[in-house]
Formats: C-alpha cells, structure tokens, sequence
C-alpha cells in the first residue's frame, strides 16, 4: 500500500476517529448480563493495560480479578477471555459448534482471505480440513510409512549435531529444516538438504511472519485496520506470505506435467487430482481452486515446522538446565532401547521419556494465546451471554499452568505425567494442540515427531551450554511472536559414551 499524503492523512483521522467511537460503544449498550472487565477508554479500549509483548500474562492476571470469562476491549475490538482447564472444556468441547469459528483478524483476513484451513471459516473451513485430514492419514500419518521418514531425518539430523564435534553452535535454523522435511516430504514429495539456499528462505520467511504475526507493529494494525499504512511490520508479513504463495504455486504447476490419477505420490497430487474430478463432474468449484491450494500447503508447511521446532528447542534448553532429568532420560533410554533406533513402539516402555516431552509442551507453553475462535451463534457461558461473532480467546496458558489441574504448574515437573508407580498417565488439561472442533490438524504428527526427535537425540548426546555458561544462566524467557520460542542460544552436543 502507497502512504498517504500528509492532507488525506488530516482529512480522514477524524472520520476514523468518529467510525471506532461510534462501534466502541455498540457492544456494551447491545445486552445486559455480557461478561464483566476493566472499562475501555475511547479509542484505545484497555490497550493501556495490556503487555503487548507478552498479553497472555496480562490477561491472566485480569482474570483474576474479573473471573474465568470477561471482556477486554483492544481498540474496538471487544473480546471474551476464557481462562481455566473447566471454562475451556466447557467452550471448546463441550460447546464445540459454538466456538469453532475462527476470528477475523485484519492480517489473516489480508493475507488469507478465507482461504486454507487454519485460517478459514464455515464451510470452505469444513470442506478444506476434512479433504486434509483424510489426505494427512493416506499419506502415513500416524503410520509405519510416516515413521520411517521421520527416522531418517533423525539419522540427517545427528549427522548434522556430530559435524560440530563437541564446539558450541545455534540450532533454530537446523531445527526448522529438520521438522520442515517431514512435512514437505507429505506436501511436495522430497527432502531438502539443512543448507539448501531455496529451503533456507521458505523457513526463514515462515520463521519471520510468526514473529511478526505476534509483534506490537501488527497486533496494532489488527487494531486499527484503516491506518495499516502507519504499520510496516504488516507489509513484510504481506510480502514474505506473497513470496511463499508463488513457490507454492511453482511447484504444483511442475507437479501438473507428471501428474498421475495412478500414481498420487503428494498431497498437492491429491488436490489436483481432486480438482480435475470436479471440473471432470461440471461442478462449480467452490472450494478446490489454486487458491485454496496455495493455502492450505502454506498453512500445513508453516504448522508442520514452527510448533514442532520450537518445541524440540525447549526440550534441549530444559535438559541443559536440569541436567539431573536429562540424565534420568539417557538412563532410561540406554537401559530400554540400547542402541537400537528409538521407534514408536518403545513409547510405551519409556514413561519418564514421554512425560518430559509431555511436561516440555505444558511448560513451554509455545501458543499461549491460542488462535482466537468465534462464537457461530448467541451463546450463555458460566451465566453470561455472549454475542454471535464475538471474538473469543481461549487462554491455553490459563490451562497448562491452572493451580487446579498441576501440583507445581511454575515448575518443570515431568512427575505431572507419571503415576506413583512411575507410569504414564494422561491429564484431562493437557491442551497444546488446543481442543475441540479446532484442534490442531497434525497433532498425530507432531507427537510422532516430537518423540522420535527427542529421544533419538538424547540416546547419542549429553546437552551442555556453551563455555563460559552454567545452567543459571540459560534464560527461560521466551521471545515474541505469535508462538513462544526459546531466544536462540548456543549449546555443545557431545556424543555419550
């Protein structure tokens, strides 16, 4: 988008100015008996209150005071809160239909434009998350098929550790390569090399619009949408999304001259093939057009990477900085495995192993925010009524850290998920992938990886921090973005004896 000239600028602020306070004030007259919260003031709402580099801790603390549901106000924007592990069951679950739209945020609204399956809403959200979830499970998720490539990746990924030979080195970029194959290797078919310039910038381009997707820059644009030309964090998301689209378009177009009803070896061969059956049946095609092709591999490329990455990343850091729990898993792992390839069917046998994965996904808390739902139709919550369209935030954060589900929820305490026998057992709150009629699409996946990740690690190396560096100084703070990754850090991998 052009700046505007300084006397357009002049003309159109108070008109602006006039449009929010005039919708600031609808919510709030609409309906008696809506969710309590701090009073907006004009314009700017409750933003005063609000750490925008970290809102999920400001909203926790509201909710304190203002209960498990209340208002909060960014902009014009009104918003319900719902924090605790009971008042998200309530909604996400047992409410499922009524809470599984997704928000309009202006960036995704922009940069999406409905299309895809994270982003999506009504029925191209039905039609795209169905068509990808049974896509997902035919090209081996949650298979023999699927662990294979991830055990092979592992492989790549210890060789990569080892060529460092015990000196310090920064692992973001690694990480996401090696979680980003897994996935590419469902969506285009192939594996790229950790170094490959043209994989390097499709990362770093996913990498850069989920820092900024959660940065004060855009986080105000979805405030105030009619003053985006003042935000540039928004036209770099704008652009890096534009960039990915069209590799993505690039490559189904290549996968177009080869392509085979007999032989699907992708999900962008599944989409067209689907696509050609419904031009072949003289539909109108509604919903299997590029567009949402483009998307819909976006969204899968930048979930299958981002989460999963950062969540190996917390794993590292937290086994540098309890170093008595890494070594609990290494025992655990050499006495069970040996040194055969870790495998899925070892899960089981490995309970300690399995709850630190489990308790580094509750403690590093990486989408404290989730991403925001809305309600599809008038809803009453814990006695109070809630509009249709309102824009929800289902606090995951309030969940994994609830006082009334963790014995120590501050603490890292891989004991939340054994029994007093030292098994496993499951939490009803254990919510990372989200719940309900949104949850996360590759969760199956993720966990695949995240264990076979982990443990392959943790058999060949002991983690230490850099020289010069005690495990009092590995920082927990995460960075911002709209995940919550560790800030990059620096580490030695020594291979175990």
């Amino acid at each position: 988008m052009e700046w505007m000239d300084p006397i357009s600028v002049l003309f159109l602020f108070p008109l602006a100015i006039a449009f929010l306070w005039k919708m600031s004030n609808f919510w709030n007259s609409s309906r008696q008996n809506l969710p309590p919260g701090p009073k907006p003031l004009p314009l700017i709402g409750n933003l005063h209150l609000m750490d925008i580099k970290r809102p999920h801790r400001t909203l926790l603390k509201l909710s304190k005071q203002y209960g498990p549901v209340f208002s909060f106000q960014m902009g014009v924007q009104k918003m319900v809160v719902l924090t605790g592990y009971e008042t998200i069951k309530e909604a996400l679950v047992n409410q499922a239909d009524t809470f599984a739209a997704r928000a309009n945020l202006p960036i995704f609204e922009e940069t999406v434009r409905g299309y895809g399956v994270v982003f999506s809403h009504g029925e191209n959200w039905k039609v795209m998350r169905r068509f990808t979830l049974t896509t997902l499970r035919d090209y081996g998720m949650g298979r023999r098929t699927i662990e294979d490539t991830i055990v092979k990746e592992c492989h790549s990924l210890i060789q990569k550790f080892e060529s460092y030979k015990g000196k310090p080195f920064e692992t973001t970029v690694i990480m996401n390569a090696a979680a980003a194959n897994i996935i590419v290797s469902i969506l285009f078919g192939k594996r790229y090399e950790y170094e490959d310039p043209t994989f390097v910038r499709l990362l770093n381009l996913v990498n850069q619009n989920v820092r900024l997707v959660g940065s004060p820059s855009v986080t105000l644009y979805n405030m105030f949408p009619a003053l985006g030309f003042l935000f540039g964090g928004r036209k770099i998301v704008i652009k890096n999304k534009m960039e990915l689209s069209n590799f993505i378009q690039d490559t189904f177009i290549e996968r177009l001259k080869e392509l085979d009803v007999n032989d699907q070896r992708t999900f962008i061969d599944a989409f067209l093939i689907r696509q050609q059956e419904e031009k072949n049946r003289n539909k109108t095609n509604e919903f299997f057009h590029n567009e949402n092709l483009k998307a819909v591999v976006s969204d899968l490329f930048g979930a299958g990477t981002e989460t999963t990455s950062t969540t190996l990343r917390w794993a590292l850091l937290l086994m540098m900085k309890y170093p008595e729990i890494q070594n609990k898993v290494q025992e655990e792992i050499a006495k069970v495995v040996g040194s055969a390839q870790p495998r899925i069917e070892h899960r089981s046998k490995l309970p300690y192993t399995d709850a630190v994965i489990h308790e580094v996904q509750r403690f590093a808390n990486i989408v404290p925010m989730n991403v925001p739902r809305a309600t599809t139709e008038d809803v009453t919550l814990k006695g109070y009524f809630i509009p249709k369209g309102t824009r929800i935030v289902p606090l995951l954060y309030s969940v994994l850290y609830d006082e009334s589900q963790w014995e120590k929820p501050l603490k890292f305490y891989p004991e939340h998920f054994l029994d007093s026998e030292g098994k496993f057992v499951k939490r009803d709150a254990f919510m990372p992938f989200s719940a309900g009629r949104r949850i996360c699409a590759g969760e199956t996946l993720a966990k695949m990886e995240l264990f076979l990740f982990f443990a392959s690690l943790l058999q060949r190396f002991v983690f230490q921090p850099a020289p010069g560096m005690s495990k009092e100084d590995l920082d927990l703070t995460p960075a911002v973005g709209i995940t919550a990754p560790p800030i990059p850090y620096h580490f030695c991998a020594l291979p175990r004896a």
